[in-house]
């Protein structure tokens, strides 16, 4: 064994095998977008507000 293999192997178990936590092809979750329209105000707002800054202070 090469001092970089011994290096790697140092702290792992035996074993490092673990369960997968997300198996691939399972059902798809729902997207999660709820707060979508607050982020879209907020910069609307802010691009108005941007336009009026240069139309009125030309």
């Amino acid at each position: 064994m090469t001092p970089k293999d011994d290096f790697c192997t140092h702290d792992r178990p035996q074993h490092p095998t673990l369960p997968e936590d997300r198996p691939r092809g399972g059902p798809a979750q729902p997207a999660k977008g709820r707060k979508g329209w607050g982020v879209v105000a907020v910069v609307v707002v802010a691009v108005v507000l941007v336009v009026l800054g240069i139309a009125l202070f030309p």
